[in-house]
């Protein structure tokens, strides 16, 4: 590496990491941009995979492309982290290729600054029946509508809380499904306590979203119903119909209210956002109330670390794009000694702003415990390891299991396929319920010595048939 820059390694490329990717080569730093997807944009700028659609790039898409100094490393997963030889760099090792495929190396980059800007995952709460085939995250319905341009089902329903509904809607309405209606828990009228926020820090362009997904589902006569959730799904082998309920204000289900929707072939199920914490955590970051602790330049606890998006807060896309370039211009200014004060003092302005959306959209769109008293004995709350809810009360309740380490290994919540992603915090909030305190560790359910599932043979560096002599994994 003698000679060469320093090199920045930014983890995700949607809106934080492009921003963060550009700001750093700007910076006159050598950037590497790793991301799972197969093309540039994250989530919210979703584009149609290759051979699904059309190949005309996304502006950021064009932007990375034609800015030198940047490698992106497509389907590229990143499975641990570790300290590097010298004071704020890290080991980042990981696997780039098609999912799910066997014999991939795993590849080690040496970074002298490290830009996580991982995201989140759909937060789904459970209900009865939501393990039934067609019940989906709004995401996944989101990512398959933009991405392949096909729709979860013929006559979908909606249901959850927080503005995210809405663009899974119109996307679902585009790729030709019927939305039947879209069901929001929460009421957009709390929006109304904090009006000059709205205005201001949401912007215009958040606006101009607002009404264009309002004319869509008017359009295709969408009903939007407030303070009305999916409670339960029904169905032979799949959904085939689901109960309505209208709720009070802690969620409880109005006694009375219940009505089945029918036929249904798809439930898109969206509770907000659980930010992505494998990596801060297996670096050693500060974490707070669930999101990743950063100053005024993005920088988290761990020196040469910073973090940007979702993880440090929920905010849409213009705020994790204003986080992104901040924690660039950082990450560069802090490994080649230069500096943009113009660029970062005006990046710093509009994460403010971000973050000020951020909380109004928290307090807005709350979670309410009263969700839990949808369940039933035995409805499934961890699908991986089909465990219901009574046996997770039996495991706090009779068998004292009173943090999360000793939750999974009692009932075994979480100790399935997805390690937790989709039941892990939900099985907290159920503890937390049951105990009537947090239970200890809540982030035994983030904490992984591997981020991303790696098979043993590619882990030991194995490029050849059982008993050959393995070799250690490349550092760049």
């Amino acid at each position: 590496m003698s000679g060469l820059p320093p090199r920045v390694v930014v983890v995700g490329a949607g809106p934080a990491g492009v921003r963060a990717a550009l700001s750093a080569a700007r910076g006159g730093a050598r950037v590497v941009l790793a991301d799972s997807g197969e093309r540039i944009g994250g989530q919210y700028h979703r584009q149609p995979a290759v051979g699904a659609g059309s190949r005309r790039a996304h502006p950021l898409e064009r932007a990375v492309i034609a800015q030198p100094r940047i490698e992106h490393l497509a389907r590229a997963a990143v499975c641990a982290l570790e300290p590097g030889p010298h004071t704020g760099s890290h080991l980042v090792h990981l696997q780039q290729g098609p999912a799910d495929a066997a014999g991939l190396p795993v590849r080690t980059l040496l970074a002298d600054a490290l830009v996580l800007c991982t995201g989140a995952y759909d937060r789904a709460l459970p209900f009865p029946g939501w393990d039934l085939p067609g019940v989906v995250t709004a995401g996944a319905a989101q990512a398959l509508a933009k991405g392949q341009r096909l729709a979860v089902g013929r006559r979908v329903v909606l249901s959850g809380t927080g503005p995210f509904l809405l663009p899974v809607a119109t996307s679902l309405l585009g790729a030709g499904a019927r939305v039947l209606g879209v069901y929001e828990a929460g009421t957009p009228a709390r929006w109304l306590r904090r009006p000059l926020v709205a205005l201001f820090d949401g912007g215009p362009v958040r606006m101009a979203e607002l009404a264009a997904y309002t004319v869509e589902l008017a359009r295709h006569r969408v009903p939007y119903r407030t303070r009305r959730a999916v409670v339960a799904a029904h169905g032979d082998g799949r959904v085939e119909a689901v109960t309505v309920a209208r709720l009070d204000a802690h969620w409880r289900i109005v006694p009375g209210s219940e009505r089945i929707v029918a036929p249904v072939d798809a439930v898109c199920v969206g509770y907000g956002f659980t930010p992505q914490l494998e990596l801060p955590l297996a670096a050693g970051c500060a974490v707070q109330d669930g999101h990743v602790v950063v100053d005024a330049r993005q920088a988290t606890s761990v020196p040469g670390v910073y973090a940007a998006g979702e993880l440090t807060g929920i905010g849409g896309a213009a705020a994790a794009a204003a986080e992104g370039e901040l924690a660039g211009l950082a990450a560069a200014s802090d490994v080649t000694g230069g500096s943009g004060p113009v660029r970062a003092a005006a990046a710093a302005a509009r994460v403010r702003s971000g973050r000020r959306f951020a909380a109004a959209l928290a307090s807005a769109h709350p979670l309410r415990d009263g969700w839990s008293t949808w369940l039933s004995e035995d409805t499934c709350v961890c699908r991986c390891e089909e465990v219901t809810y009574g046996q997770l009360c039996e495991a706090v309740l009779g068998r004292g299991a009173d943090g999360m380490r000793a939750v999974k290994l009692t009932c075994r919540a979480g100790l399935g396929a997805c390690q937790g992603r989709v039941c892990g915090r939900n099985a907290a909030d159920l503890a937390a319920g049951l105990l009537g305190h947090p239970p200890a560790d809540p982030l035994a359910v983030d904490r992984r010595p591997l981020a991303h599932p790696v098979r043993l043979a590619d882990l030991a560096g194995a490029s050849g048939p059982a008993g050959d002599e393995p070799e250690p994994p490349p550092v760049d």
